[in-house]
């Protein structure tokens, strides 16, 4: 598996419980791993992403700026799934709360809207993940 130009690389309190959430609730693979460093190279589709659990392998850390919960605020992380509703079934049976709750929502792109049949959901760290459904392009409305 060739990496994608962007690969997110998540550092993680417990690489067993992330590695757990993605893969047995969001539905990620493990494309391979290495446990001894807490790491895990996961796909989901043509998505990827790294998770590594801070302190045991490469933690990339900026002076005066402690690694705290929740991390990645003010970053969401948009993922492309086949289908919204087995992973919220799932979600729902482990009882994991929704950040934000299914939408349909549609955003302009040029002259064209494309559409997003979406949720999110926080990880175990904090890291909020928008999960949608693709739901096709339509002529944008007009603005004047």
């Amino acid at each position: 598996m060739s990496g994608n130009a962007l690969v997110p690389e998540l550092a993680v309190s417990d690489w067993r419980s992330s590695r757990a959430f993605y893969t047995e609730l969001i539905g990620f693979e493990v494309a391979y791993e290495r446990p001894e460093e807490g790491f895990s190279f996961l796909h989901l589709g043509d998505a990827q992403l790294m998770i590594d659990e801070i302190g045991l392998g490469r933690t990339f850390e900026l002076e005066g700026a402690p690694i705290e919960r929740p991390f990645g605020r003010g970053l969401n992380l948009q993922i492309r799934v086949p289908a919204v509703e087995p992973i919220l079934r799932r979600l729902e049976k482990a009882r994991i709360s929704l950040y934000l709750s299914l939408e349909e929502k549609w955003y302009r792109r040029d002259d064209r809207e494309v559409g997003n049949r979406q949720f999110m959901v926080a990880d175990p760290d904090g890291y909020l993940l928008r999960l949608y459904e693709d739901r096709g392009s339509r002529p944008a409305a007009r603005t004047t």
